[in-house]
């Protein structure tokens, strides 16, 4: 029995890793739009024509890449679930995203990307507020998805000066504060309105 068909399909597998992986990074770094199927071919040291041939076209390519890998579930009182939803932010600062960053870099010119972005972000919310303090749990949770996706894109997107050298503890440290409060504070009255007992 000849092992020909085997190494054929071992060769083909490693083609569309590197496929995979080459449009993953490109994604990320230019976006949906500026990411063509030959530089993506070229980054994966393989022919355009196989990229299509594997992958159809762009668009199934990039539903293969853009994707939010799921995080750990949020468990616990409020208090126990700011500290987790700390340490996820903490470890996607420490590590690129790179599935993640694809999805957000594209979603302002490419639908599919802000359904994907928009889609993870209610489910992980959803699922986070259940954890929250009870007044206005499911807001809690979209402010602390805001600030979360606000200061990854600052870190590896736009790169801003301090907060993408910064070390992430000490980043999650300095937010510490305010995502307790979110998460679990009665909300602060406003200067004119006197506070509730």
């Amino acid at each position: 029995m000849s092992s020909h068909p085997t190494r054929r399909a071992e060769q083909r597998d490693r083609t569309q890793a590197r496929i995979l992986d080459a449009a993953r990074q490109l994604f990320a770094e230019v976006g949906y739009d500026r990411a063509t199927i030959r530089a993506i071919a070229a980054a994966a040291d393989t022919d355009p024509g196989l990229v299509m041939r594997y992958f159809g076209s762009k668009d199934n390519l990039f539903a293969q890449v853009a994707q939010f890998e799921p995080d750990e579930l949020i468990t616990g009182t409020p208090p126990e679930a700011a500290e987790q939803l700390l340490a996820a932010l903490e470890q996607k600062l420490a590590e690129q995203p790179t599935d993640a960053l694809t999805a957000i870099r594209s979603m302002f010119t490419h639908p599919d990307a802000a359904a994907e972005v928009r889609s993870a972000m209610i489910a992980r919310q959803q699922q986070a507020a259940q954890h929250l303090a009870p007044d206005d749990a499911t807001l809690r949770a979209g402010l602390i998805g805001a600030l979360t996706i606000g200061t990854v894109i600052g870190r590896h997107l736009l790169q801003l000066d301090a907060l993408h050298d910064a070390p992430p503890d000490h980043i999650t440290a300095l937010l510490r504060r305010a995502i307790h409060a979110i998460a679990h504070d009665p909300p602060e009255p406003t200067p004119d309105q006197p506070a509730t007992s």
